[in-house]
């Protein structure tokens, strides 16, 4: 037993170490691709990692001609059909280990606006997206619409989503405390499960979100509900009060109760006292 033992190699704190992390990468690893279209590729690649091991073990010649001139390309092809999955895994990590989103990014008076721009389209059901940037930059998204550069105010949203509108189509990006720029081209998921359930707005605001640290409030043109997008993960059916202590946790900041808009019962003319006001109050 002793000789047995003698046998075995020595492990110290640092071999334990380095095993953890290494099992640490492959689970982070297999949890990213897991539900992805990368998931069968990698199924693929396992198979022919086999087969050019067998062909090395069985002293193959000609397989093992193939490989030892295919391999170095080999490496440059799967970083090419797995650049998403790597662009996200590391915009993931970049998530993680950035402190500095525990800060403020805006006032809360900023985004009271977003937040009572949102209860006016859901109770006029009108469509609406915005995307609120934090600490990941989204300049190849707002080059992609009309720039702005306008100081966030409710009645700006109100406009720019007015379906009359020239801007209303697309999304609206918020960098701080203005409105960077307008009518933004976002990408759409390639999950075909989305396009089934959600809608153009939803679908780019989970994509955005999921590419960047960015969040997406989102308002349907066909219900008025309201959703809100986080890391790839969408929260639908919020109510105005839900949106504002989820913007709250998620921006780290305090915000204050405040009287939120309420809708006013619809009134017969005859009822209307002469210069009387039927809209939609804003409480600040």
């Amino acid at each position: 037993m002793t000789q047995y033992f003698a046998r075995l190699p020595d492990f110290s704190a640092v071999t334990v170490v380095d095993v953890l992390l290494v099992a640490l990468l492959i689970y982070e690893f297999l949890k990213l691709v897991k539900g992805t279209r990368a998931a069968p590729m990698l199924v693929g690649v396992g198979v022919l990692v086999l087969a050019f091991y067998f062909a090395r073990v069985w002293d193959l010649k000609t397989m093992n001609w193939v490989v030892g001139n295919l391999l170095p390309y080999a490496i440059f092809a799967l970083i090419v059909v797995f650049a998403a999955e790597i662009r996200h895994a590391l915009a993931r990590l970049g998530r993680k280990l950035t402190l500095s989103r525990m800060s403020n990014t805006g006032s809360s008076e900023t985004y009271d606006d977003i937040v009572l721009a949102a209860n006016l389209f859901s109770q006029n059901q009108t469509g609406a997206l915005i995307v609120i940037e934090r600490e990941i930059g989204l300049r190849t998204y707002i080059e992609s619409g009309v720039p702005l550069d306008a100081q966030l105010t409710y009645d700006l949203l109100a406009t720019i989503f007015r379906p009359s509108a020239p801007l209303h189509d697309g999304a609206v990006i918020v960098q701080k405390d203005r409105i960077a720029a307008a009518a933004c081209f976002l990408p759409l998921p390639m999950n075909p499960v989305l396009s089934i359930q959600l809608g153009t707005r939803h679908r780019a605001g989970i994509s955005i979100t999921d590419e960047t640290d960015s969040l997406a409030v989102i308002v349907s043109e066909e219900t008025g509900a309201i959703s809100l997008a986080v890391a790839g993960q969408i929260e639908r059916d919020l109510t105005v009060e839900q949106l504002r202590q989820r913007l709250s946790e998620l921006l780290r900041r305090y915000v204050p109760p405040a009287t939120l808009p309420t809708t006013i019962p619809a009134t017969t003319e005859s009822n209307v006292e002469p210069g009387a006001s039927t809209g939609i109050e804003r409480s600040r």
